[in-house]
């Protein structure tokens, strides 16, 4: 079936749909990654969002039922250069337009994603429409006009109720602003005791969780739009160590007296080049973010940059000076990509030890 994408600035390009065959509207995105695309649509920081693969075939391997990052996709829609009807791979369970089809998610497909990409990345993300090829383009774009972006995303991808995830080690607070499973992964691999906790859990409810750790999780949005956050970081900075991923990292900036803007077209993919500025080496990590901390800002804190962006030299890593806590704006337990920064899991546990052996002594 025939549809048509169309871009709020009167763009419109034609494809073949797959999938749900409703009409969607949302953020245009790209996201540079070569293989990955079951964990790209699964991860619940592209609520709301249209996600535009670069790599031009996507689908070749199938679905599987080991590869997602949340049980609910939050993803408006998936915009490829070509959909595998016929994927190879002894894991998959299902194609691309079967998922889709089940989630009840549109895609389009045999479009120039160069193209579409090209235009993002000069003119920055806007708001596009999936729809079907009968749609009156002049109607459709009156409609994208007025409507606004949800603020909400946090929220609807949050999980509503604590839940225990046990193990014999640290115990670790997950507070989830749209947690990806490998972030849980990472810490049931490592032992750790993890209880995970809604958005809007308060600092009290959390210290009361008596935590060796908090850990903050990635998420969609701007973090502008969870004050509630924002003031539970202020009450538990200096009680418990500290790591925040991609959102996680942002709302930390903010409740350091940070401020935090948005990028012309963000970082989407699992092939961006990070500095250590301790160590001067570089990392290949993964990312999907599309607000960053402003440099200015952080000069005023009592923060330190511990990481930037080889490409655009944004910010990547702070740390506090003062507490025990520290944050990236990448993922490092990747999925999709590289796992070079893995060992930062390993470095927020070594972290919550010598803080209870600074606590012993002082005892």
């Amino acid at each position: 079936m025939k549809k048509q994408l169309i871009l709020e600035d009167g763009t419109i390009f034609v494809g073949e749909g797959f999938g749900s065959d409703t009409e969607t509207i949302g953020e245009v995105v790209f996201n540079t990654g070569m293989t990955g695309y079951q964990e790209i649509l699964s991860d619940p920081s592209y609520c709301g969002q249209l996600v535009t693969l670069t790599y031009p075939l996507v689908g070749n391997y199938g679905i599987n039922r080991d590869d997602f990052e949340s049980i609910h996709p939050a993803v408006k829609g998936f915009i490829v250069k070509e959909a595998a009807e016929f994927p190879s791979n002894w894991r998959s369970e299902f194609t691309l337009n079967e998922y889709f089809e089940m989630k009840k998610i549109p895609g389009i497909a045999g479009i120039d994603t160069r193209k579409l990409t090209r235009i993002i990345r000069q003119y920055g993300t806007l708001k596009g429409a999936i729809c079907s090829i009968e749609a009156d383009a002049q109607e459709v774009m009156k409609k994208l006009r007025s409507t606004k972006l949800p603020i909400d995303q946090v929220r609807q991808v949050s999980t509503k109720n604590a839940y225990p995830s046990p193990g014999r080690g640290k115990r670790v607070v997950l507070v989830d602003f749209g947690m990806k499973h490998g972030i849980l992964r990472e810490l049931n691999e490592r032992g750790c005791d993890v209880v995970v906790v809604p958005y809007y859990t308060t600092a009290e409810e959390i210290l009361n969780l008596s935590p060796d750790g908090i850990m903050l999780s990635n998420g969609p949005g701007d973090p502008k739009d969870v004050p509630e956050a924002v003031d539970m970081l202020r009450g538990v900075l200096g009680k418990v160590p500290l790591f925040g991923i991609c959102l996680g990292h942002q709302l930390f900036a903010l409740a350091c007296g940070a401020d935090t803007v948005k990028m012309k077209f963000g970082h989407r993919g699992s092939n961006h080049p990070v500095r250590d500025l301790e160590t001067g080496k570089v990392a290949i990590t993964s990312q999907n973010h599309g607000y960053t901390v402003e440099m200015e800002s952080v000069k005023n804190t009592r923060l330190a940059v511990t990481h930037i962006a080889v490409n655009d030299e944004s910010i990547e890593g702070l740390k506090h000076l003062d507490f025990p806590a520290f944050t990236v704006q990448y993922h490092p337990e990747a999925s999709p990509g590289p796992e070079d920064a893995n060992g930062l899991f390993d470095q927020f546990l070594a972290l919550i030890e010598s803080q209870k052996q600074e606590v012993t002594s002082h005892a």
